[in-house]
């Protein structure tokens, strides 16, 4: 996923260079919407992995 996110984040610094401000804008968006997703799976992975972690004796 955040390998999607960096595609969208260099098509849009590519479209901002050319003059293409609107798709510059959405691709932008795009990225920084996949970035967060990115991070909130991440987050929920890692409390999933300490919660499995602990062992109830």
């Amino acid at each position: 996923m955040l390998k999607l996110a960096l595609f969208f984040l260099v098509v849009s610094i590519i479209a901002g260079l050319f003059g293409f401000g609107g798709i510059s804008a959405a691709s932008a968006g795009i990225a920084k919407l996949l970035f967060f997703i990115a991070i909130a799976v991440f987050l929920v992975l890692l409390g999933l992995a300490l919660l499995a972690g602990k062992a109830i004796f």
